[in-house]
């Protein structure tokens, strides 16, 4: 893991809470446990400015938002006033033994060690808890959305995916999947946000931030991504759950 990267996105954080998609409700919902009686508790862990933070609360679940870098929970608290937040990693929840239904990771498992991280989720969680996984990753079967991976370069988690499942560790077994496939509606300037979010853009040198803006540039212009212009970008998200 390139810790450079993993840090920084605090430097970040309004291009990546402007540029980053939401995710799919339906996938938020596959996520959470099924209890009667009584609230879900989730941990959102790596929840950075709150994507993922703000669909577990408006399904109704009881959240409380964990991340390493203060000024990302600081632009969490700014766009999704009310739910706490806590500053801690995988590897050390500030959460005690047994306190919460699920722990789920929005485009964040990748930074993590995963022996350490699935040991201290399974301290968290209480019996029958989910660990959920999940990320929004762009379709690159369609040409110009591999040829935008090309100028900004794969990232982490497109080459964990690549790859196989997401690394997971006792005392959870084998992931379920499910994955959506949706479209974002996205302006030029939404495009390049999404892309100046990214950790090898943002740890990039000027020079090479220079040249990657220049043929996106010249993409944008290509597929009609021009003024205020509207596109159409391709995901598919993946999810994964596993219990104790």
């Amino acid at each position: 893991m390139n810790r450079d990267q993993a840090t920084s996105f605090g430097s970040a954080a309004g291009t990546y809470e402007a540029g980053r998609p939401d995710y799919p409700l339906e996938a938020v919902q596959w996520l959470l446990p099924s209890i009667v009686g009584r609230a879900v508790r989730v941990a959102d862990v790596g929840a950075g400015t709150g994507k993922l933070t703000r669909g577990l609360r408006d399904l109704g679940a009881d959240v409380v938002a964990i991340d390493p870098d203060p000024a990302m929970l600081e632009a969490l608290r700014a766009a999704s006033g009310g739910i706490p937040t806590f500053v801690g990693s995988s590897e050390r929840l500030p959460l005690p033994d047994a306190s919460v239904d699920a722990v789920v990771f929005g485009q964040a498992w990748h930074w993590v060690e995963p022996d350490a991280a699935s040991a201290e989720v399974a301290r968290v969680l209480r019996p029958g808890g989910v660990l959920g996984l999940v990320w929004n990753i762009r379709d690159e079967s369609v040409d110009w959305v591999r040829r935008l991976t090309e100028i900004m370069r794969g990232s982490n988690a497109e080459e964990m995916l690549a790859a196989g499942e997401p690394p997971v560790s006792a005392p959870f077994g084998a992931l379920e999947r499910a994955s959506w496939r949706w479209t974002r509606p996205m302006t030029r300037d939404g495009l390049r946000a999404m892309a100046f979010s990214r950790s090898y853009i943002i740890t990039a040198s000027e020079s090479e931030r220079a040249r990657i803006d220049r043929d996106l540039a010249e993409l944008f212009d290509e597929i009609g991504a021009v003024g205020d212009a509207v596109v159409s970008l391709p995901y598919v998200t993946w999810a994964f759950r596993a219990s104790i």
